[in-house]
């Protein structure tokens, strides 16, 4: 029984824990042209090609948490990978990480603006990453960007309309303000003792995946979005001329006190509890996200109704208990009763407790039936006197009233029957009074 109200639990509520995580966004943000293709790299052949496609990725919070850490371990890879290799300058500073990319750089060597890198909430050290619309700052890009071209008027002007508004209007860059300060960055799998960088996020490395059981970046004070009611954090900035997918772990801490952590997966293992949050796989994975039906499961991030078949109907699926239900395809062994093997015996007799017919002898006497219900959920009454008022109500698991029905004065053993089918599928109590006496019982509505 405890098993039971554990799983009914965990339905009503799962979906509220894991709205921590709102959604994941992924946000084309830059279509580069031939004008950016000029600007070369030391004369390399590493300048941005043309049609090269920069995302950047947030995790949009629920108000009032933080993101502090985003990580690979044994059970969990952290994955970021394109059918193509990703863009970075190899003439740039020694700098690897979102946070850590200076403005001032941006001016000589403008594709370092496109850069792909990693981070938590900023798009440089003095700047946080926000979606293009957020933008009310205008853009920090200047006609003197020229690149190693000098083309007039500079270059990343691109407006192709697939890359929504123009970096030249608004390019997601918010000024820090000189009041906010940060914890302790800490980083791992990512560089070698000596400092560099040894992931396709780096200078060196040329590549199309990115693929760790170890690495992770942490903020230790966590860090929220800059917009509050947003609260949509950056985690990633993504050039490449391929399609793009990723696998993310995160922590998240709320901000009360004391701080509480809550990890997320993208994706399950045998090996541990973390819970499972379908957003942080991406490309997203759609499918039956209705818990009526068999096909339901919560690793889908978006719903898509042809792929529930099969509706939940709960009961007894033991062909050995006294009140097998053939119809059933969900077990809820509560329900089964077990006296031995039935046969011609008589199931009021044998299973007194789940008998939808029986008649107490008492004062008074009620059950409801059939249970879990469709849509007709009977009342069974009975008694040797008249009854006074009677009534019932219908509370659904936070106690609210779903339905109220007076009865009136009854006398005698009496059968009433509502009517259940405008109600969600879910756990409830039945509550009937009678001559003052109540009683509360548990069915479950298919």
């Amino acid at each position: 029984k405890n098993n039971l109200l554990l799983f009914l639990f965990f339905l009503l509520f799962s979906a509220s824990i894991n709205a921590q995580i709102e959604k994941v966004i992924v946000e084309t943000y830059y279509i580069s042209d031939t004008l950016d293709a000029t600007d070369t790299i030391d004369g390399s052949i590493r300048a941005l090609p043309a049609g090269s496609k920069t995302y950047r990725v947030y995790i949009d919070l629920k108000p009032g948490y933080k993101l502090a850490k985003i990580f690979g371990d044994a059970n969990h890879a952290f994955k970021i990978t394109s059918t193509a290799n990703f863009f970075n300058n190899i003439d740039r500073p020694n700098e690897y990480f979102g946070y850590l990319a200076k403005k001032t750089h941006f001016s000589t060597n403008p594709t370092y603006m496109l850069d792909s890198w990693i981070t938590l909430g900023l798009a440089t050290s003095t700047y946080y990453g926000v979606l293009k619309p957020q933008d009310t700052t205008g853009t920090i890009r200047t006609a003197g960007w020229g690149g190693t071209a000098g083309i007039a008027g500079g270059i990343l002007k691109n407006n192709d309309p697939a890359a929504g508004i123009p970096l030249t209007n608004e390019d997601g860059f918010l000024p820090i303000p000189g009041t906010v300060t940060f914890g302790s960055w800490i980083d791992n799998g990512f560089r070698t003792v000596a400092g560099r960088d040894t992931t396709v996020f780096g200078d060196t490395i040329i590549g199309s995946q990115f693929i760790s059981n170890t690495a992770y970046l942490q903020q230790t004070s966590g860090v929220a979005g800059v917009i509050a009611d947003s609260n949509q954090i950056l985690v990633a900035q993504l050039t490449t001329q391929g399609i793009i997918s990723f696998e993310l772990n995160v922590d998240i801490i709320d901000t009360s006190t004391p701080p509480k952590h809550f990890i997320y997966v993208a994706k399950s293992s045998s090996a541990d509890s973390y819970t499972i949050n379908p957003y942080l796989t991406y490309p997203t994975t759609c499918g039956c996200t209705d818990n009526r039906y068999l096909e339901y499961s919560a690793s889908f991030a978006c719903g898509d109704s042809t792929y529930c078949h099969t509706l939940k109907v709960y009961g007894c699926t033991d062909t050995m208990a006294c009140n097998y239900d053939p119809s059933a395809n969900v077990l809820l062994s509560d329900f089964c009763c077990y006296p031995g093997y039935c046969n011609d015996r008589n199931i009021a007799l044998v299973c007194p407790d789940i008998s939808p017919y029986r008649l107490k002898q008492n004062h008074v006497g009620e059950d409801i039936y059939p249970n879990p219900v469709q849509n007709i959920l009977s009342l069974q009454l009975s008694s040797s006197i008249d009854f006074t008022e009677v009534n019932y109500e219908i509370y659904d698991t936070y106690g609210r009233i779903i339905v109220q029905q007076d009865l009136g004065i009854i006398s005698g053993n009496s059968l009433l029957q509502a009517d259940l089918s405008g109600i969600p599928s879910g756990l409830y109590l039945f509550k009937v009074s009678v001559a003052g006496v109540s009683s509360i019982k548990k069915f479950i509505k298919n």
